[in-house]
């Protein structure tokens, strides 16, 4: 601090104040600020010059010239003192004006931390009105989008039947003019047949009569002729018979003709007037022959005419019918179409309104998540800043940070609501930071980093910490340990519930994200080497949990309790703690820390006692060194990560613990005290502080007392029970929080040769 320029002011030669012969008592330089030392500034080297300085001496029996000498050193010593005090002035009033800036900008970060959650609110129940309205309007559109389209399927197949029914009637109109036409011709027909039919009965009854005639005659010819008379009286039966057959043949006719003929030509001669008449009769007879068989077809066609006049009558009179009812039909569907045209011209406009309305929904609803993804930007932004601003004030307050966790009760725990002893402020202040404990009707209140409730998960207790495991792989010192009582959680926070990857802890996750980080690094030329050590310490021994001979050294063991094996913990001039004879495993992955990790638990000594089925009877030390290498800027990090679980704090009037778990619980009790102890004197800033009073503290003391980086989870039980030991800890943790310790420093020196025994 001496010698550095304050202000910008340039440095005068220092005789002007420690030159006696420069500068006499009556020449001081001009003041500043009500200072005698004016502009004047000491290094180091002018200060101690000054103090180093001797009186001349010409004649030592002249007081008055000492006297002079003296007082003249004297206003040079003032001067010098003055410059010192106005110094130290200038310090407090930049370190004064520093803290009101650092306040200002804490409040103002709570300001923006309460107007941005404000905002969020806002902005959260107007997105939730707009997804509500964009819902409506959607379900809306749908169901006026599928009315339309129903009405629209309607209408078309309306449509389509007042064609069918169009092209039916005219099909059915043809058809019936046709019908009627062609029963206008049959009845024309029939009326001519009927007049027909009378005629040529007149006529076969006249012709009758006339063969009536001609038998009569005939019978009077002569012998000869009887001949003749048989062959009439057989054609006046077969004249007769054609009365009542239809179906006389031509062939018959056409022979009884020719016999008629040759007969004819026979008699001839004899009868000329019986030839005239057999003609006659001859004409008469085909002539009735073809008007019977004119009559037969024409019966025929009669009665065919008839049928068809009846099914045509039973056809028309359905036709009519069904004209009749397709018309009914056809004045229904056109006023059905002409009603659905109205719905569809109404849900044309509806559905354009709607999707007008629906078009500027989504803009706003567009817009209200640019301005949410904005605000959430922001406030991880801001909250960003205020971690950033909250780690830069506790690594300037040199503070330990302190996380609380509350275990989950336990289901063979009473769940009491009316009894609970543990509640947290809402406050915005205190949210997430603030945790109450009610004992007997009185209420301790208690302020941490960082708060966990019993529902939290494994996941988002290692957010928080992810930051801080991070430095390990910038070079930093870190050191993370669990603190609390038997059955408080610990073991749970730190190494999580064996085979179930969802609860890992903080030791296993640590561990992913820093080899997937060395993976994700090697692009910018990092490379990284990794060691691992785990140890134990119980009953204030120290054991290494990765030995090969553990068991064998374990059993070797003096009569009275001492192991063959002593491990010795030292500690360097660079803050560094070794460990002798340690064991120490360079990793590659994750899956061999895990093997690891498993071979250290099944190693650890636990044991069961009345508060905890298998409770850690010893401190466990988990230490990951690392060593990072940038090949193409050639910087060079070592860092360090620590993560230790403490063993449970209980009263051994509440364990029933007896023999060798009594002295575990003295050990572990004394340990404890220990650390308690170093706490408090830390945190009184005591010039003796007891490291060495057990292995645990020692084994701390570059991070309790060092440049680390330094988080304890305490750990508290919401058993109502267990109040008296979850206000100890969280007393103990609020001391603990309020510590201040060095300010963390970044290890970017080269590789020590001592490296692998180097933990802290």
């Amino acid at each position: 601090m001496v010698g550095t320029p304050i202000n910008g002011r340039a440095r005068q030669a220092f005789t002007v104040a420690n030159g006696g012969h420069d500068l006499g008592p009556s020449s001081a330089p001009p003041s500043n600020a009500g200072s005698d030392c004016g502009s004047i500034e000491f290094s180091r080297e002018d200060v101690e010059a000054l103090l180093n300085e001797k009186a001349k001496r010409k004649d030592r029996f002249n007081y008055k010239e000492r006297c002079e000498n003296m007082a003249e050193y004297i206003k040079r010593l003032k001067i010098c003192i003055r410059w010192f005090q106005d110094l130290e002035l200038s310090y407090s009033l930049e370190q004064e004006k520093l803290k009101n800036s650092l306040e200002l900008s804490q409040q103002k970060c709570v300001e923006i931390e309460i107007l941005l959650k404000l905002k969020e609110a806002e902005l959260n129940s107007i997105i939730v009105e707009m997804r509500r309205n964009c819902t409506s309007l959607q379900e809306k559109l749908i169901k006026e989008e599928s009315e339309k389209q129903a009405a629209v399927e309607s209408l078309a197949k309306e449509r389509e039947a007042k064609l069918n029914i169009e092209r039916s009637q005219t099909s059915l109109s043809d058809d019936l003019g046709r019908a009627q036409r062609e029963l206008q011709s049959a009845n024309q027909k029939i009326s001519s047949l009927n007049e027909m039919y009378k005629r040529l009965q007149d006529y076969i009854t006249s012709l009758q009569q006339y063969n009536g005639k001609l038998h009569t005659e005939l019978s009077t010819v002569e012998d000869e002729l009887k001949r003749v008379e048989k062959e009439k009286a057989t054609a006046v039966e077969n004249l007769t018979m054609l009365r009542g057959q239809l179906t006389l043949s031509q062939s018959s006719q056409e022979e009884a003709i020719k016999q008629k003929d040759a007969l004819s030509s026979e008699v001839g001669s004899l009868r000329g007037e019986l030839q005239q008449v057999r003609d006659d009769r001859d004409r008469q007879l085909s002539q009735v022959e073809t008007l019977t068989y004119e009559l037969v077809r024409l019966k025929e066609s009669t009665e065919k005419s008839c049928s068809e006049l009846g099914t045509l009558r039973i056809k028309a009179n359905e036709l009519e019918a069904r004209c009749s009812m397709q018309d009914s039909q056809i004045k229904t569907l056109q006023e059905q179409l002409a009603v659905a045209e109205k719905k569809v011209q109404v849900s044309d406009i509806s559905a354009f309104e709607t999707r007008t309305e629906f078009e500027g929904q989504q803009k706003l609803v567009s817009e209200l998540q640019r301005r949410l993804a904005d605000a959430e930007s922001k406030l991880i932004e801001g909250e960003k800043l205020r971690k950033k601003l909250h780690n830069t004030i506790l690594e300037l307050k040199g503070n330990i940070r302190v996380f609380c966790r509350v275990r989950p009760s336990l289901p063979d725990e009473p769940c009491n609501t009316d009894n609970k002893i543990i509640s947290y402020p809402t406050s915005m202040e205190a949210s997430g930071r603030g945790i109450d404990l009610n004992q007997t009707g009185q209420k301790h209140s208690f302020t941490f980093d960082k708060v966990f409730a019993p529902d939290a998960s494994q996941e988002e207790v290692f957010v928080e910490i992810s930051q801080l495991v991070q430095s390990a792989l910038d070079g930093y010192k870190v050191c993370i340990f669990a603190y609390g009582q038997t059955g408080s959680g610990k073991t749970y926070t730190m190494m999580g519930r064996p085979g179930q990857p969802e609860e890992k802890g903080l030791i296993p996750r640590s561990l992913q994200q820093i080899f997937e980080t060395k993976e994700s690094l090697k692009s910018q030329g990092w490379k990284y080497e990794m060691q691992v050590s785990m140890l134990e310490i119980y009953n204030e021994t120290i054991r290494d949990l990765l030995s090969t001979n553990r068991s064998s050294s374990d059993a070797a063991r003096t009569e009275n309790g001492t192991p063959g094996k002593q491990y010795a913990i030292k500690h360097d001039a660079n803050g560094n703690t070794i460990v002798s004879d340690l064991t120490v495993v360079d990793v590659q992955s994750v899956k061999e820390v895990a093997f690891l990790l498993n071979q250290a638990a099944n190693s650890r000594s636990v044991g069961k006692t009345q508060m905890n089925e298998q409770s850690s009877r010893s401190h466990f030390v988990f230490t990951l060194r690392i060593y990072g290498v940038n090949e193409s800027t050639d910087q060079q990090v070592q860092g360090i990560l620590n993560l230790i679980d403490l063993a449970g704090s209980e009263r051994l009037s509440k364990s029933g613990s007896t023999g060798d778990r009594l002295k575990e619980t003295q050990a572990i009790n004394k340990s404890l005290s220990s650390l308690s102890d170093v706490i408090f004197a830390l945190a009184k800033k005591e010039d003796h502080v007891p490291f060495r009073n057990s292995k645990l503290t020692y084994l701390l003391q570059p991070c309790l007392g060092g440049d680390s980086k330094i988080l304890m989870f305490v750990n508290i039980s919401p058993d109502p029970s267990s109040v008296g030991e979850s206000l100890c800890s969280l007393r103990f943790a609020s001391r603990v929080n309020a510590c201040e310790i060095g300010t963390p420093r970044r290890q970017t020196n080269g590789r020590t040769s001592d490296s692998r025994l180097s933990y802290f």
